[in-house]
């Protein structure tokens, strides 16, 4: 199979300091492989380490053992191993990811943040705002709020905006981390228009989707992410959601 992401015996397990040392493995020995225009659902209980198996996907979590192989500009790279210099410059190029939470600098209006990253890419400003705009109304996510930062928004409206952000610069993969959760039956229909739209364009997709009206629509096959014994970390612990 062509892939353009994939993993080979990727482990990941938290060491909870503040618990005598605990150890508590979450993934082990993860095969995952997605091609161009294919999306892949995680499938699995809660707890089982879907939302770990993505971050660490992503970079913000570091793989304890394995390797996360990457198509980008035109070569294989171990993302796990890679320096911080080329995981920013993966980012900016190759890889998106809509987590389930919008994070960004406050104050800043929506419709740059969702342009910056186009911005960043080279994209002229003037061209960078109007692919925003016209995602963020595609969205529905009236004009009138396009100028004001969204940490007054709902969960609803910043996730839309969320949504605009990772779909605007049609990277070549795509991480979405419940991308519907806090939307209504319009917008999930809008979703699932752009996320089929990007599959058409050649992006690969790994994607948690507790909707299963939305997963059956969009994925192409389910891969188990099976949870581990003792997985659970115990109540109180510091060791980041695994489901």
């Amino acid at each position: 199979m062509t892939w353009s992401l994939r993993t080979e015996g990727l482990g990941k397990a938290f060491t909870l300091h503040l618990q005598g040392g605990s150890h508590i493995p979450v993934l082990r020995d993860v095969g995952l492989a997605v091609a161009p225009g294919e999306c892949v659902a995680l499938a699995g209980p809660s707890g089982a380490g879907k939302s770990t198996l993505m971050r660490c996907l992503y970079g913000n979590y570091g793989a304890g053992s394995g390797r996360i192989l990457l198509r980008h500009g035109g070569e294989a790279v171990d993302l796990a191993a890679a320096e911080p210099r080329l995981v920013r410059e993966i980012r900016r190029d190759t890889l998106g990811y809509v987590s389930q939470f919008l994070r960004v600098i406050p104050r800043v209006p929506t419709l740059d943040i969702v342009a910056e990253p186009l911005l960043a890419r080279g994209v002229p400003r003037e061209a960078a705002r109007a692919r925003a705009a016209a995602l963020l109304a595609r969205l529905n996510l009236p004009a009138r709020l396009h100028g004001l930062p969204p940490a007054t928004f709902s969960g609803g409206e910043q996730q839309r905006v969320n949504l605009a952000r990772g779909f605007a610069p049609h990277y070549p993969v795509l991480l979405l981390d419940e991308p519907t959760a806090s939307l209504d039956a319009g917008n999930r229909a809008v979703v699932i228009g752009l996320i089929a739209e990007a599959k058409a364009r050649g992006a690969a997709i790994i994607g948690i989707f507790h909707d299963t009206e939305v997963r059956d629509q969009v994925a192409d096959r389910l891969f188990e992410v099976a949870p581990m014994p003792d997985a659970s970390p115990a109540p109180g612990a510091e060791a980041p959601a695994a489901a």
